[in-house]
């Protein structure tokens, strides 16, 4: 397992608009859910592949076309949520889950140590290593970075419905942004809009904890649900309203955007 991805695999980030020019730098810890072929699916059908366990459902193109409506760079994880999990620290627990929303997984069943350090260096290492020299590349030129985080959460998660739209997750320092693009979000009266629901971010959190909490970075974690982004038309919809409020709640914050 020392080399998890064959030559001709891709990967582990994708990187949409790479010379994009805005401020706004977008992320997506759980866009792709590609399995890497020495991994043989995790012992999974593709039709579990492909639920939410597997992915955050129409992120990938959510993201794509922001970066192109704001002129943004967005970070993008090809790899499966249920190779590891990039949103988690690489020796948490649940980086790599054996059970997900119920569906048992035999490819991540008592894995030795090894095979667990060969998805971290595959995967989950440079990814962050990406993330991070990007915001290294704008601090030597003195761009200013706020990060934005994509997730989709599923409508219904054991047996309880969720009944909003969408979620702006934060938590202590520098969440201006955070809170802005919440009342922007919540001034629209046709969305129920979750203040740290149905996720909070927490100890239990990676991403914006490591790049932004320590470098004092403008963030917001934006998770809309799944059933909104199953659509072309709903992924528009959603690109259109977030390309429209995050310029406006750089604003509201006080944020420079260049």
């Amino acid at each position: 397992m020392q080399g998890l991805l064959e030559p001709d695999e891709p990967d582990a980030t994708a990187m949409v608009n790479p010379s994009g020019g805005s401020s706004l730098l977008l992320i997506g810890d759980h866009a792709g859910r590609a399995v890497p072929r020495a991994l043989a699916d995790l012992g999974l059908r593709d039709a579990e592949l492909s639920r939410h366990i597997g992915w955050d459902i129409g992120i990938a193109e959510l993201g794509r076309r922001l970066a192109v409506a704001l002129d943004a760079v967005f970070v993008a994880q090809v790899y499966s949520r249920l190779v590891i999990d990039c949103n988690r620290a690489p020796d948490a627990v649940d980086a790599i889950s054996e059970v997900s929303d119920g569906t048992v997984v035999p490819g991540n069943a008592a894995l030795p140590a090894a095979a667990r350090a060969a998805r971290v260096a595959a995967v989950h290492a440079p990814y962050h290593a990406a993330i991070a020299a990007e915001i290294a590349r704008r601090t030597a030129t003195g761009q200013a970075t706020q990060l934005v985080a994509l997730h989709s959460f599923t409508p219904v998660m054991r047996g309880v419905a969720r009944p909003w739209q969408c979620g702006i997750l934060h938590d202590g320092a520098n969440d201006g942004l955070a809170r802005a693009i919440l009342a922007e979000l919540r001034a629209d009266p046709a969305l129920t809009v979750g203040d740290n629901e149905p996720y909070a971010m927490d100890g239990i959190d990676y991403t914006i904890p490591r790049h932004a909490f320590a470098a004092g970075l403008a963030y917001v974690e934006i998770e809309i649900r799944q059933d909104l982004l199953g659509s072309i038309a709903g992924i528009d919809e959603w690109s259109a309203r977030l390309a429209a409020m995050l310029p406006a709640a750089l604003d509201l914050a006080g944020a420079s955007p260049t």
